[in-house]
């Protein structure tokens, strides 16, 4: 194990119980730009794709206070091998690796778009890895973990 693995790990392990409703969880593709929000800390994992995106999700699982919506962007659908050689096995492996979590698959700039309104008020940890495959970025909405929006809808319900 080398120090960006140590590193990216202990980052991913002592953020997660600061974390909670309305954070961010980005794992993202190697050309991924640098916000400039300050809510946002980029770590630079020097990790495989799907290594970090199994990492957060086992992150998640263990922790009771939060779960995750994933975001994929659309564009992934239609990325060729001709033009991003790999894209049909890293596609295939990102659904088999969130299979558990169904993803929401919206356009690039719209899942950008929400996050820069959460980065204004609230953080995101912004996990970078080495893979050089556009469009392969999994974007994790943080929510309550011991509230369902059900429970939110009746409460909503209920104070009407």
């Amino acid at each position: 194990m080398n120090s960006l693995d140590i590193h990216w790990k202990s980052v991913l392990h002592e953020r997660l119980p600061l974390l909670g409703h309305r954070n961010w969880i980005v794992v993202a593709d190697a050309a991924y730009p640098a916000q400039a929000s300050p809510g946002v800390e980029t770590i630079v994992t020097g990790a495989d794709h799907l290594e970090v995106v199994d990492a957060v999700l086992d992150g998640i699982a263990s922790c009771r206070h939060i779960r995750a919506c994933a975001f994929l962007d659309l564009e992934l659908e239609y990325v060729t091998e001709r033009d991003a050689p790999g894209v049909s096995e890293i596609r295939r492996r990102l659904r088999t690796v969130l299979n558990g979590s169904a993803a929401e698959i919206l356009p690039h700039e719209e899942i950008i778009s929400r996050l820069d309104a959460a980065g204004r008020m609230f953080r995101v940890l912004l996990m970078k890895t080495k893979l050089a495959i556009p469009y392969t970025s999994v974007f994790f909405s943080l929510e309550c973990g011991y509230w369902t929006d059900q429970a939110e809808a009746r409460l909503r319900a209920t104070m009407k």
